[in-house]
């Protein structure tokens, strides 16, 4: 899952990517040891997956309309980072689950070079096919309102998107300068979380999004990107 401070921006694309795909990588190392530690893995059919599969490519997957509906499209990458794609994507097949990341960098539209500002979008797609994720996954998102940090969490449940769903939203109202934002949604056997991280500078010429604002981008982009799985992950 993602943390606060993500590296991105022009320049920085890769370590933003590796970031990311560290995190989701993680997670999913430590869900896994404690499914083994707990039996949880069994010979059994698995988790319904709900007619979704696995695509090698997210990206092509990710519905794009809400972000470009709000004047954001992806960056081009210039100098060094010039060769590194933008939006980028890896995934895996495994015998317990199969993996999908989708990491893009977004740039709004009228943006100039007049102080600095960073957009990402870290996508991750989960197919739990040994073990069911319905008794954990609350409890993953639940979390963010007890870590004992300065920056704090607010958690609540989503309606109408799979079988359950949660944002988890920065405590920044208000602020000028950026915003993080977690949408997770679970439908039986597949979870999915999509994750905005913004930040700009004081003198940056363009106004960052609120969280409400993300919040509804993320929700409609989760509802297509959804649909284009069960239909096989493809178009935009």
């Amino acid at each position: 899952m993602g943390a606060p401070g993500a590296p991105g921006g022009t320049g920085r694309g890769v370590s933003g990517w590796l970031w990311a795909l560290g995190g989701v990588v993680a997670a999913s190392a430590i869900w896994a040891s404690v499914m083994f530690a707990t039996g949880g893995f069994s010979a059994g059919s698995g988790p319904d997956l709900a007619g979704y599969a696995y695509t090698d490519d997210l990206c092509a997957a990710t519905s794009m309309t809400p972000f470009t509906d709000a004047h954001y499209k992806p960056t081009q990458n210039t100098g060094t980072a010039a060769k590194d794609p933008n939006p980028q994507h890896s995934g895996a097949q495994q015998t317990s689950m199969d993996t999908m990341w989708c990491n893009i960098g977004l740039t709004q539209e009228g943006a100039s070079t007049t102080g600095y500002s960073s957009t990402w979008v870290y996508n991750a797609v989960t197919l739990h096919k040994k073990a069911d994720p319905a008794p954990e996954f609350a409890d993953i998102y639940r979390s963010y309102e007890k870590q004992g940090m300065s920056v704090g969490y607010k958690v609540d449940q989503v309606q109408g998107l799979g079988d359950e769903a949660y944002l988890v939203t920065r405590n920044d109202a208000g602020s000028t300068t950026g915003s993080y934002v977690i949408l997770a949604v679970r439908v039986g056997g597949l979870t999915y979380q999509s994750t905005w991280s913004s930040y700009s500078t004081s003198t940056a010429t363009t106004k960052q999004p609120t969280s409400d604002e993300v919040t509804q981008m993320l929700k409609s982009s989760a509802s297509e990107t959804l649909k284009h799985l069960q239909r096989g992950g493809g178009g935009r």
